[in-house]
């Protein structure tokens, strides 16, 4: 989702990245944590290799802003900061921020490229309901 309805601009800065809410991914979706789609590790790989930057992690944060209060975050991230959750998903590290752990629990990262959109979609749980731009949280 673009949260450019509400006067923000994209809230990622991963190359591709959108925040489209996606169809269910056909995965072993974990509850307690945030989830990457097999698509999803293999774009994110085929992204760093294209930078020579392997040893870049994808962060996946909530941040203030937007129509519902809350965006979504995606960027590459060279540091891991206290309290960070860390997942590796097929050799690619997902890092968390301690304070968006609770809204991305059970969201699923994916990657789509079909001729209507292509980008990083997330299917978050938490997520109860949307507006024109962006998913409200509780």
């Amino acid at each position: 989702m673009s949260d450019s309805c509400c006067g923000g601009g994209h809230s990622h800065e991963a190359p591709g990245a959108t925040t489209t809410v996606a169809e269910p991914v056909d995965l072993d979706r974990r509850e307690d944590q945030i989830n990457l789609s097999p698509v999803a590790a293999t774009k994110v790989k085929s992204l760093l290799e294209q930078e020579g930057r392997e040893d870049l992690s994808l962060r996946i944060s909530v941040q203030p802003g937007g129509c519902s209060g809350l965006r979504y975050q995606l960027f590459f991230d060279e540091r891991t900061l206290d309290g960070d959750v860390v997942t590796d998903f097929d050799g690619v590290s997902v890092v968390v921020d301690r304070m968006s752990v609770p809204y991305l629990n059970g969201a699923v990262i994916d990657f789509v490229d079909t001729i209507e959109k292509q980008g990083f979609t997330i299917d978050n749980p938490n997520a109860t309901g949307s507006c024109a731009c962006g998913d409200s949280f509780n």
